[in-house]
């Protein structure tokens, strides 16, 4: 799949292109209400955390389910990732088995028995919160502060897989960027009870980068997140190229990426997703930045975790 965002979801100006979209917002919001009426419930003999978004795509949903899982390491857990079976989205799958082991399966429910069999004893479910067949024992929603809500419409007006008042169904809220009192005051409208948490990107081989040319590019939910960690971190940026989403690189633009740099004497520089989508060959010229997340008040959300294990 690759999509490549509307600029309009994250306007809260633009109006024309939402409202005409209003009526196939409300059609797919229609039938996810009936399929969560008419849907089979499965419940497990251990934990299942689910790690979900509202905000379709560049939440940062995957760098934290890897974070939760060393978490869980640490506090003498065995840990499994389940999603459900995209084959677009093997780069995500490809970043999480560096780290465990990952189940896949059409259907949720099978992955989950799956990883049960193999001796896991709590399974991260990256993505699923609008899958109202689990059960789940904590429920995780991402947001990133800098694009919130974005234009604050439905799938397609919008970027929002379900209302705000979904988070009803939440336990905590993880914010990636600074903190933000309207934001929370949002999320408090909508659930009162929910714990909301910050985290942060911190890029672990950034001085590689410093005082280079470089040519930034990255298919993913958010690009111009990306660049602007590079440029918070001083990167010369002589480029920004943005792709679809999960995009799949053909060798005709890895070639022209790397006549780019030829031409300019700069290094190409992706993100780790982007890397794992490059074909073998091509890697030697291309570099990724290395990213991890950090959980501000960490303590205090592994004490909340220990609570449902």
């Amino acid at each position: 799949m690759n999509f490549l965002k509307p600029k309009f979801w994250d306007n809260d100006k633009s109006f024309i292109y939402p409202i005409l979209l209003i009526p196939i917002a409300l059609l797919i919001s229609l039938i996810g209400k009936i399929k969560k009426i008419l849907v089979k419930k499965h419940s497990f003999s251990i934990p299942v955390i689910c790690i979900g978004n509202i905000y379709l795509g560049g939440t940062g949903k995957t760098p934290f389910s890897i974070k939760l899982f060393a978490i869980l390491k640490d506090l003498k857990k065995n840990p499994a990732f389940v999603r459900k079976k995209y084959d677009s989205f093997q780069d995500e799958v490809s970043i999480q088995k560096l780290t465990g082991n990952v189940y896949q399966n059409n259907k949720r429910s099978d992955a989950i028995n799956e990883a049960i069999k193999n001796n896991a004893d709590i399974v991260i479910l990256d993505d699923g919160y609008q899958d109202v067949s689990i059960n789940k024992n904590l429920n995780i929603v991402c947001f990133n502060e800098k694009q919130w809500i974005g234009n604050g419409f439905l799938l397609p007006s919008g970027p929002l897989r379900e209302r705000l008042s979904a988070l009803k169904r939440a336990d905590y809220v993880i914010i990636n960027g600074e903190k933000n009192i309207n934001i929370e005051n949002e999320i408090n409208k909508n659930n009162n009870k929910i714990k909301i948490f910050y985290t942060k990107y911190k890029a672990e081989n950034i001085n590689e980068f410093r005082n280079k040319k470089i040519i930034s590019f990255a298919g993913i939910g958010n690009p111009s997140n990306f660049f602007d960690l590079l440029r918070e971190n001083k990167i010369d940026l002589l480029e920004e190229i943005s792709f679809p989403d999960h995009y799949q690189y053909s060798l005709k633009d890895l070639n022209k990426l790397i006549e780019r740099s030829e031409k300019n004497n700069a290094i190409l520089l992706t993100t780790e997703k982007d890397y794992h989508r490059i074909n073998n060959e091509y890697k030697k010229n291309i570099h990724y930045l290395k990213i991890k997340i950090e959980i501000r008040e960490e303590e205090k959300f592994i004490e909340e975790i220990k609570k449902i294990i």
